[in-house]
């Protein structure tokens, strides 16, 4: 395919995404909610199952939830598995109405603080803070609010190969007042954030395959990026585990309510020992897999978490 051709495909799915986006937001709360479950319910019990990653998914709880070794049940997967793609449905509407319906005047009717305390201290202590959070509730909405309070955040994500697309995210994003950093080659933005006494926000629970640090995630060693504990010792940078998660209230117009917490903060100058950036990894991904815990089905289980394996034991796996 050309160039030519590329653009004109590229160009001829933003034109079907904003259609999409458009008629999402004629819908109303229930509407919404109606199309998510029955898209929740053909991808969970008509479409293949190697297409949904179903097994991916199944693994990953087994080992995630296991109680004394015993593994999670398959009929609890299998819940868990449709609720989890019922809460994607329902987070595609959400996010779309998102700042219809994130303003100021409606923050208190659509989410309950926990340990807003906790978490406006770090933010106003005068140090850079690092907001790290997982695909889990509604990640978009865990950093919007705090742009609607006057936190504006550099927000650390994948570029998207269509341009157009792109955009519309970039521009989703500093409605708010934040704006974007790319994943790939930004690590230069993201230390000139953190020397200014910034805030960056970014998702830390995606594998880092060979070059990642290993530590335990849900009792099994998992791949996890060391940039985030790198950038917090060296910028004496607080480090904030934050989440948004449904709740199970519905609102009169039938929007839900969530809760926007602050799980826990960790001190970089707590973490001064030799092996300083895995503990202070192992923290926060601990912190990270509490909350998960506390609902399980608003994860994203079908990313392979564990599909890097430690050296050592790649080299005994291979004799």
């Amino acid at each position: 395919m050309g160039q030519f051709g590329l653009r004109a495909r590229q160009f001829a799915e933003y034109v079907v995404f904003c259609t999409f986006v458009g008629l999402v937001r004629c819908l109303s709360p229930g509407q919404c909610t109606l199309i998510a479950r029955g898209m929740a319910w053909f991808f969970h019990r008509v479409l293949p199952r190697k297409w949904t990653r179903y097994e991916v998914a199944r693994q990953n709880l087994k080992q995630a939830l296991a109680v004394d070794g015993v593994p999670c049940s398959d009929p609890e997967c299998d819940r868990l598995i449709g609720g989890m793609w019922l809460h994607l449905f329902r987070l595609v509407g959400e996010m779309i109405h998102l700042h219809r319906q994130l303003r100021l005047e409606r923050t208190l009717e659509l989410i309950e603080f926990h340990q807003k305390d906790v978490g406006l201290r770090a933010l106003c202590s005068g140090r850079p803070v690092i907001m790290v959070g997982g695909h889990f509730g509604n990640w978009e909405m865990g950093i919007s609010i705090f742009g609607r309070f006057g936190f504006p955040m550099g927000v650390v994500a994948r570029d998207l190969d269509n341009p157009w697309l792109h955009a519309w995210f970039e521009n989703f994003r500093q409605c708010t007042g934040h704006h974007t950093i790319s994943k790939k080659g930004g690590f230069e933005a993201m230390t000139e954030e953190l020397s200014r006494k910034g805030c960056l926000a970014l998702l830390a629970d995606q594998d880092a395959g060979g070059s990642g640090v290993f530590v335990d995630f849900f009792g099994k060693p998992a791949s996890t990026h060391k940039s985030i504990a790198l950038m917090a010792l060296e910028h004496d940078a607080l480090i904030v585990v934050g989440y948004a998660t449904r709740r199970q209230e519905v609102l009169a117009d039938g929007w839900p309510r969530y809760e926007v917490g602050c799980e826990a903060v960790f001190d970089p100058r707590d973490f001064a020992g030799v092996d300083a950036v895995r503990e202070l990894t192992a923290a926060y991904t601990h912190s990270l897999e509490q909350v998960i815990r506390r609902a399980p089905e608003q994860y994203f289980w079908v990313h392979r978490r564990w599909k890097s394996v430690p050296r050592v034991r790649a080299k005994r796996r291979a004799a």
